[in-house]
């Protein structure tokens, strides 16, 4: 009878989990049920293994709504009737075709008309559906013929009169209007509760063909779909063997290219992974990577390959990544074994500049009604809970703002709140709306549309209605294809340098991206910004602190970075141990034999595969339970305790005592949270070093990449202040020199147009055309005759020096502007306009403050260019210590002038803490800590120099400053305000600083880190 039931997946519409709504069912003895989510089939799969656990049979479909009508409702007589509908709404949903109000000619699908709709012929699958309140409408002539097509229709959207008004708000949110002006047909009926089964009963009793007609359909209809099934594209050639010959092929033609001909160690490695690969029928999706990588490659596009496909020495031979896995003794059970239930995973990155080119050629190569992109559910998140719930009962801007800003406790608690309170609670967790998961694909055998309805998001890719978890329990294995800038950075200088050089670098050379002398220097000193993943200061003077000189340590120090790893306090341990691995001993001797090049400590996820699998005796699946629950990934709590349980006692029978096996324990699960797999480190640690050797030899073209890129840590501001300490001369805009973005020129960098703040890149690009087309600006008017262009852009250019090869000052250049342009708009400029010759006009001569170009960059760009922030301070004083000094002053107390660069806010007992970043006057970073009893005192003040008094520590050779005083330093007032008062500090607000937020807990001490120095017994 319940053939019409919504889950919260009919978004903005129902109101019950697929839990509830099953628990429901089954707490009233209910025996079949059939999930029709409004123009959706995300949730089938959830509720088919719901049905499952109580024994209720799972029937599915779907509401087919147009706007707010109700068309006509789908049930699949079977699983392949789901494809029908799926096809259809795909048209719908993706290619925007009409839903009609006449379901079309399906052939595994029975159709139920509501009563307002009811088609003048009816098909023999098709059936009208009578609700409780339409029973009355029966005794009326017209519908007396057809009461052998008709069946009982309850429809389910909530349970309880809560949950009908939460119904009524969520329409509300949908329609963007208030609760009290929504319209009877834009809500549920009143009657779409989870009645009892009797009380159905007892309505229809007068029609028991009905009843029969609902039974009877009902128990036509089955939902069986086997969850063991890959789904993914069976082969890549015309069969499974032949996969395995071509795969096989290509691992040793590679294994030669890699290793030469006669590495044993390589062979065997190979040998063995090819035989799990075929075991486990993953030969296809090795080949489909191995095609992609192809034709980036063929396009020269720059590509990385990581995660945990790195421990595998085929992807590294079919050039899937560049990751040797003997050279780091990476784990390949930790990617893939034959216990090992879940699919393989290869993430895949390039630039963000060629994501677009890769996804292109995926879609076509494997053609559309194969491809797409995982969903994923986007659930109302706290500000806008509030935000949209008050917005439906009327409540104004200003309390929506404060609703959404102030913490729960600080709400004013009237009425109107208490409900908006009430109701959003109900609303955590509730799906808001799908969206595109940010890099899986899934390319499956059968056309995807058997599975799901595809939709189409503003991005321009078709996504699935489910998420990655569903798309991995019914079988599709999804390929990670991600973009980074930083990738766009290392591509970019590459080219520069070959174009302005003619030195052509293959990048990928491991005697370049490991291990090179200049590099490691650079490594050890944390002169690394720019440089990807190393870059940022808790970076920095993790390396200085490690005095990283080799790619092996910063592989390590890639993961110990990791909240995980750091937070557990193994990064302090594993510093400790690196500078004195004299003054520690493996507390117990398999943690030396295994763990020996990470000091003993547990670094990489493989690491707890390891302890599981050698020091607990855990096979490799318990080991990779762990493993999966440590990285997050693990959902089952009741699996991970039958897992500690097993090792405990596999402890006891290898003979370890109750103390040592809860001190590996404790170890392992101090390491939950986020860590890398060490392939991953690997990965990005090739990376950063490929970055560095740029940087090291190259530093220019480097940042003028990282620049354009606008990829990083830091605001450009701070990249260019890096151009300069390595040597460039940085200039404005010029309309006669600079492009879209900057140029180098010899040791001379140009800014870009782009950096121009509400500067269109569409005139900077027009701008850029003229100018190669027809030669170089000769004047003002030259260049407004030839550029359709505003005054108010027109002034920004002046203002920037844009024109400063007329030799003209910008006062007088804006006289001009104004003459020439007078009121006229671009596109209404005539063509005889500027047929007259101009009238030279004799401008008096005005004197301009050396600083006025200064405060005119800050407007214009954010930063000054044509000074350093220093030189814009009222006072003379540069401090009394400067960086370069630091390491002389350990537990002494100095006083530094400086300028702000970052700070990052970490949360703790006491309080708000930050970290800062900063330069001094001669441009040498440092940092400081600020505890919060400093903060109440001596707050920060945005952007801008400070005086700094603090106390330097010197923590394994990195210098930082705890800092008990610091005041900002005022600013000579703007020149250009000279005559008003009031404007004279407003462009100082304008500095910047860069703030990241985290909630994390502060690292502990070295005393509360407890990891035994010594052996246990």
């Amino acid at each position: 009878m319940y053939l019409n039931c919504h889950s919260f997946h009919s978004l903005r519409y129902g109101t019950l989990s697929v839990e509830r709504l099953v628990e429901r069912a089954h707490d009233l003895g209910v025996s079949s049920l059939a999930l029709t989510d409004i123009n959706t089939v995300t949730a089938i799969y959830d509720f088919k293994k719901e049905c499952e656990k109580y024994g209720i049979k799972p029937i599915v479909g779907v509401e087919v709504r147009k706007e707010n009508q109700l068309l006509y409702i789908t049930i699949a007589k079977e699983f392949g009737g789901i494809g029908e509908v799926n096809k259809m709404l795909s048209e719908h949903l993706c290619d925007g075709a009409e839903l009609s109000e006449k379901a079309p000619d399906f052939e595994n699908i029975f159709v139920i008309y509501p009563i307002h709709n009811i088609p003048e012929n009816l098909k023999d699958n098709e059936y009208i559906g009578i609700r409780e309140e339409e029973i009355t409408l029966l005794v009326r002539t017209e519908f007396q013929n057809l009461i052998p097509k008709m069946l009982i229709l309850q429809s389910v959207t909530f349970m309880t009169k809560k949950e009908y008004h939460l119904h009524r708000i969520l329409r509300a949110i949908d329609g963007n209007t208030l609760i009290s002006k929504l319209k009877e047909e834009e809500i549920c009926s009143k009657y779409d509760y989870f009645r009892s089964p009797n009380a159905i009963l007892m309505a229809f009793k007068g029609y028991p063909t009905l009843l029969a007609n609902t039974r009877n359909l009902m128990e036509r209809c089955s939902f069986d779909f086997d969850f063991k099934k890959v789904r993914n594209k069976k082969n890549y050639t015309i069969s499974k063997e032949n996969d395995l010959k071509l795969l096989t092929s290509l691992a040793y033609t590679g294994l030669e290219k890699r290793y030469g001909k006669y590495n044993v160690a390589a062979r065997k490695r190979v040998e063995k992974e090819l035989k799990v690969i075929d075991e486990l029928h993953f030969s296809s999706y090795f080949l489909i990577t191995w095609d992609i990588i192809r034709y980036s490659n063929s396009m020269g596009f720059m590509h990385v390959g990581r995660g945990s496909g790195a421990n595998s020495i085929v992807s590294y031979c079919l050039g899937i990544t560049d990751i040797c896995p003997l050279e780091l003794d990476l784990y390949f059970e930790r990617f893939l074994n034959l216990n090992r239930k879940t699919p393989p995973d290869f993430d895949l990155d390039w630039s963000w500049q060629n994501r677009d080119a890769m996804l292109e050629y995926i879609f076509n190569r494997y053609g559309k009604d194969h491809v797409a992109f995982c969903g994923t559910n986007v659930e109302f998140k706290y500000k806008s809970i509030f935000r949209e719930i008050g917005k439906a009962f009327g409540l104004p801007k200003e309390e929506l703002d404060e609703l959404a800003n102030k913490p729960l406790d600080a709400h004013e608690q009237n009425s109107v709140v208490k409900q908006v309170h009430e109701y959003g609670k109900l609303l955590e967790k509730f799906p808001n709306q799908r969206s595109m998961h940010a890099c899986g694909i899934l390319i499956s055998e059968e056309p995807i549309t058997h599975y799901t309805a595809l939709e189409m998001p503003p991005k321009g890719f078709p996504i699935v209605q489910f998420d990655m978890h569903v798309a991995e329990a019914i079988g599709l294995e999804k390929f990670d294809i991600l973009s980074q800038r930083g990738l766009g950075t290392i591509n970019d200088a590459v080219q520069l340098i070959k174009k302005n050089r003619g030195i052509a670098i293959e990048i990928r050379d491991p005697a370049l991206s490991k291990n090179e002398a200049k590099a490691n220097e650079y490594l050890s000193r944390g002169n690394t910004i720019g440089c990807f993943y190393i870059e940022s200061p808790a970076m920095r003077g993790l390396l200085r602190r490690l005095k990283c000189d080799n790619y092996i340590t910063l592989v390590a120090a890639s993961s110990i970075i990791r909240p995980g790893v750091a937070q557990s306090g193994m990064m302090r341990e594993y510093i400790f141990r690196h500078n004195h691995p004299d003054q520690f001993e493996y507390f117990h001797p398999i943690f030396q034999k295994h763990l020996a090049e990470t000091y003993g400590i547990m670094v990489y996820q493989e690491d707890v595969l390891k302890i599981a699998q050698y020091f607990g005796g855990l096979s490799l699946a318990d080991g990779d339970i762990l493993r999966r629950a440590m990285s997050g990934k693990g959902r089952s709590l009741a699996a991970l305790q039958k897992v500690k349980n097993n090792f405990f006692e596999s402890c006891k029978n290898q003979g370890h005592s109750q103390q040592m096996t809860t001190e590996a324990y404790r170890q392992i699960e101090s390491f939950a949270g986020y860590s890398f797999c060490k392939a991953h480190s690997a990965s990005y640690a090739v990376e950063s070093y490929q970055s560095l050797y740029l940087k090291v030899y190259y530093p220019l073209e480097f940042m003028i990449s990282v620049i354009n890129n606008e990829g990083g840590f830091y605001r450009t501001e701070v990249y260019i202040h890096e151009a300069k300490m390595s040597g460039a001369t940085i200039h404005n805009p010029c309309v006669n020199t600079s492009d879209l973005m900057a140029i180098l020129q010899g040791k001379d960098i140009y800014l870009g147009f782009h950096h121009l703040d509400s500067f269109s890149d569409a005139v900077a690009q027009n701008i850029v055309e003229n100018r190669e087309a027809n030669g170089v600006f000769i004047s003002l008017e030259d260049f407004v005759k030839r550029i359709p262009i505003g005054i108010e852009t027109l002034q920004i250019l002046i203002f920037i020096g844009a024109f400063r090869f007329t030799q003209k000052e910008k006062n007088e250049l804006l006289v001009e502007a104004r003459l020439l342009l007078g009121n006229f708009k671009p596109e209404n400029r005539s063509t005889t306009l500027f047929q007259e010759p101009t009238v030279d006009y004799q401008l008096p001569t005005l004197q301009r403050s050396e600083f006025e170009d200064a405060f005119d960059e800050i407007e214009i760009i954010g930063f000054p260019i044509s000074c350093s922030p220093f030189d814009l301070l009222k006072t003379q004083y540069r401090g009394s210590v400067f960086v370069k000094d630091l390491l002389q002053y350990h537990n002494k107390q100095v006083k530094m002038l400086a300028y702000l660069i970052s700070r990052k806010h970490v949360p703790t007992k006491a309080g708000t803490m930050y970290f800062g970043t900063w330069i001094d006057v001669y441009g040498q970073y440092f940092d400081t800590v600020h505890f919060p009893k400093s903060l109440e005192l001596y707050d920060f003040q945005g952007g801008g120099c400070y005086l700094l008094l603090g106390t330097v520590e010197i923590d394994f050779h990195f210098p930082t400053i705890t800092i008990t005083k610091m005041a900002k330093m005022p600013m000579i007032p703007d020149p250009r305000y000279s005559f008003d008062p009031d404007k004279q500090y407003e462009i100082h607000q304008q500095i910047k600083e860069d703030v990241s937020m985290t909630s994390r807990k502060p690292y502990p001490k070295e005393h509360e880190i407890g990891l035994p120095r010594r052996k246990l017994s």
